[in-house]
């Protein structure tokens, strides 16, 4: 497996970072890769519409993976921000600024795995473009 996982360094929380678990097995249909077995997460599909972003935000119960799907998605993770392309993987600790955009013209998609408590009403808004 290639590594393309962004290096942000890890929480001290006692929540386990995901990317020493993740793996690929080949077969003879092509390959999959295993992001979890047995853990305690909640799983999104989430799709960013051309010149979007979701809200500046943190979380005090949960830590995130993404994995990105389909287009170069721009990642805000703390201090830094790149544009995160389709296949890399991106941690997100508990407790980091976070946000996802889309500077692209088409529709972008990442796959989200939340570890810890799973609570809408966690989300902290630092910025929103849409006065939530």
């Amino acid at each position: 497996m290639t590594d393309r996982t962004a290096d942000v360094q890890a929480p001290a929380e006692a929540l386990p970072d995901p990317r020493e678990g993740i793996f690929t097995v080949d077969r003879p249909w092509g390959n999959f890769q295993q992001f979890v077995s047995n853990e305690r997460v909640t799983v999104k599909i989430i799709t960013v519409e051309p010149g979007h972003r979701l809200s500046l935000q943190t979380h005090s119960h949960r830590g995130e993976f993404w994995q990105v799907l389909d287009v170069p998605i721009e990642v805000t993770v703390d201090e830094r921000t790149w544009s995160a392309a389709p296949g890399e993987a991106v941690w997100v600790p508990v407790g980091s600024l976070h946000r996802m955009a889309n500077k692209g013209d088409r529709p972008g998609r990442l796959l989200e795995i939340a570890y810890g408590d799973f609570d809408e009403a966690d989300i902290v808004r630092l910025e929103d473009d849409y006065a939530r």
